[in-house]
């Protein structure tokens, strides 16, 4: 595929895709300061010896359900720290520690060694490509609508937004609002919100016609929340400027110069793609077969 994501014209990208303005000056800012030395990088870096050593890695996670999150029980959990327990145990790392803080904090968080790996199902693009390095992706996603109960302004993808003249809602840092620019959505008329719970409640109280969010984390809270206001739609394909589709897939990213931890993490993942075991992880979290993917990284990079 040559072009497997979509909206490069707005920068939008997808769920968890960059923020505007402040966010890339942070992660340009980082990107000056990272403290891995250059030697480090020759022989593509030393991280995962330390990380045998000392027996523990770092994870950070944006406190997203179901991608990464801290549960009621206060238990680290989520598709992607799970896999990530599997993975460094079997690459020599016992004990992971997650170290929550916000998406778009993420990249430059990785880049100043505040935590190890970003494990937040974080969406690979060309423009996050440019700042790290990411495994082949252990999803891919489509897209879902949460709407008032019975859908009464038809709406199943963006361009009905337009042609309802509905209000729109999304998420920090969502590649959503970027799709729906690009579908005819005016950016200045879509409602930011902190996440898909807050999402819902706009839609039951009736601030906003519709949510969109990722197909997993729409249903997810509806079916959380047993909402008998709100519904969520049957997922639909978003469409790139070039009306191709805009394909969202995620995985987990590493500092450039760890090009080593980055490709014994890849061998293990495919491991668990091949035998089954990596949608007996995720399925738990509203995954299946569906979101299973056999894409790359250097495609979705591309």
């Amino acid at each position: 595929m040559a072009r497997p994501r979509g909206n490069d014209k707005g920068k939008g990208l997808a769920r968890r895709s960059l923020l505007a303005g402040g966010a890339a000056l942070g992660l340009l800012g980082a990107a000056g300061c990272s403290r891995v030395s250059s030697a480090d990088a020759k022989d593509g870096g030393n991280l995962l010896d330390r990380l045998k050593t000392q027996g523990t890695v770092r994870l950070g996670i944006a406190g997203e359900i179901p991608f990464g999150y801290i549960d009621r029980d206060g238990e680290f959990t989520g598709e992607a720290p799970e896999i990530a327990k599997v993975i460094f145990k079997r690459l020599g790392v016992g004990s992971v520690q997650p170290v929550p803080t916000e998406f778009s904090s993420l990249i430059p968080g990785l880049r100043s060694q505040q935590f190890d790996v970003v494990s937040a199902g974080m969406y690979i693009d060309p423009v996050r490509c440019e700042q790290v390095i990411f495994s082949d992706p252990d999803y891919k996603m489509l897209d879902a609508f949460i709407v008032a109960k019975g859908n009464p302004k038809n709406l199943h993808n963006y361009k009905d937004i337009v042609r309802a003249g509905a209000r729109m809602a999304s998420g920090t840092a969502y590649a959503q609002i970027g799709y729906a620019v690009t579908a005819g959505v005016k950016r200045s008329e879509i409602t930011v919100l902190p996440d898909q719970l807050a999402g819902l409640l706009a839609v039951e109280q009736g601030r906003v016609d519709v949510f969109a969010g990722t197909t997993v984390t729409v249903h997810n809270v509806v079916k959380q929340r047993g909402s008998r206001k709100a519904e969520a739609t049957e997922p639909f394909q978003a469409l790139d400027a070039d009306g191709k589709p805009a394909i969202g897939a995620g995985g987990f990213a590493f500092r450039p110069e760890e090009t080593r931890l980055r490709d014994a993490f890849n061998v293990e993942l495919h491991k668990m793609k091949k035998s089954g075991e990596l949608l007996r992880i995720m399925r738990p979290f509203g995954f299946t077969e569906t979101e299973m993917t056999d894409l790359t990284a250097k495609e979705l990079c591309s």
